[in-house]
């Protein structure tokens, strides 16, 4: 297992919706004591149901985050922006869980419907979405061939968990606390 010290400073964290990129996000920027990027709060219009921002915006302040900061933790996927944050980044932790559990988590966190959950937009007005459904199922896996030939090409040290299991492992071994 990897130590969290040898993670470095500069960690993207990717993988589908409700596999828990935003609370590993959370939790480790805290122990770690780096800034925090959840990519989907700076891709979207706050207090909308997750209207997209203009590509062009969201694209300089996500240069602007990493320019900023020396040391961070970023969370999203946004495969059109993946490559300048892993020729920056000191390892990208991939959560790569299976579609059936990533749906039920996913329905599970729609129907909390919690507003402080991490990563969630501020003043969203919905939470659940049939079309990130049907990403979920679909698209993500398909990203998984883009995802690794960008890891291949940016040659970033990579943490693969393949399971919820290998990640509370992590969270154990790490010293980290869940969220609720």
């Amino acid at each position: 297992m990897i130590s969290s010290k040898d993670l470095g400073k500069k960690i993207c964290i990717i993988g589908p919706s409700s596999v828990g990129k935003s609370t590993l996000a959370k939790v480790l920027a805290e122990k770690l004591q780096v800034n925090l990027c959840h990519l989907d709060q700076i891709a979207h219009v706050p207090g909308t149901n997750w209207q997209p921002r203009d590509e062009e915006l969201f694209r300089k302040d996500h240069d602007r985050f990493i320019a900023e900061n020396s040391e961070w933790i970023i969370e999203g996927n946004y495969s059109f922006l993946m490559k300048e944050r892993f020729f920056n980044a000191t390892v990208v932790i991939w959560l790569d869980f299976n579609v059936r559990g990533s749906v039920f988590r996913y329905l599970l966190r729609t129907l909390k419907g919690s507003a402080s959950r991490p990563g969630n937009l501020p003043g969203a007005t919905g939470q659940f979405s049939w079309g990130l459904v049907k990403y979920i199922i679909f698209k993500a896996p398909q990203n998984r061939a883009k995802y690794r030939e960008f890891i291949t090409e940016t040659k970033v040290p990579l943490l693969h968990l393949t399971s919820f299991n290998e990640l509370k492992k992590y969270f154990r071994f790490w010293q980290l606390r869940r969220e609720s």
